[in-house]
């Protein structure tokens, strides 16, 4: 099993554009889920989302903002569980901007410390990818305006 999910985008965008939306709560909303984050070391947060008890999952992950440096590096744990107090992902969330020519490589490294949840951890995977790309699109969509006419 695999202990960590890792994926590598680029965005014909500035970094700060790409920090934006990993850091304001509004935008993330948009493309993730909705928390009280800030981009403070030592903030506590959650992100919320439908309780999945199929997967064993009350809806709620559990954070703390580990790492800030603007522009470059955010880090935050992410802690889950079926609600009963109980912890079956335990995990670090590590998201780097690398500029480069024309643009921004966002890296991201969920690594787990403990992996209880299989499954969870497989929708996960899949999940990263496409909330990277649901950033991706509103970034195209703030530089060249929506397709409809």
């Amino acid at each position: 099993m695999a202990q960590s999910i890792k994926h590598q985008l680029f965005f014909p965008h500035p970094a700060e554009s790409v920090w934006e939306y990993l850091t304001n709560p509004e935008l993330m909303e948009l493309w993730l889920m909705k928390s009280d984050f800030r981009p403070v070391v030592g903030h506590e947060f959650q992100f919320r989302t439908r309780p999945k008890p199929e997967l064993n999952f009350d809806g709620i992950f559990y954070c703390r903002v580990l790492e800030v440096v603007s522009f470059k590096k955010l880090s935050y744990s992410w802690k889950c569980g079926p609600g009963d107090g109980s912890i079956t992902i335990d995990s670090v969330v590590v998201w780097k901007l690398q500029p480069k020519d024309k643009g921004t490589e966002l890296i991201l490294d969920h690594g787990f410390a403990v992996m209880g949840n299989l499954l969870l951890f497989d929708g996960m995977n899949v999940g990263w990818l496409q909330n990277m790309n649901k950033i991706a699109e509103r970034l195209n969509t703030e530089k060249h305006g929506t397709t409809n006419a």
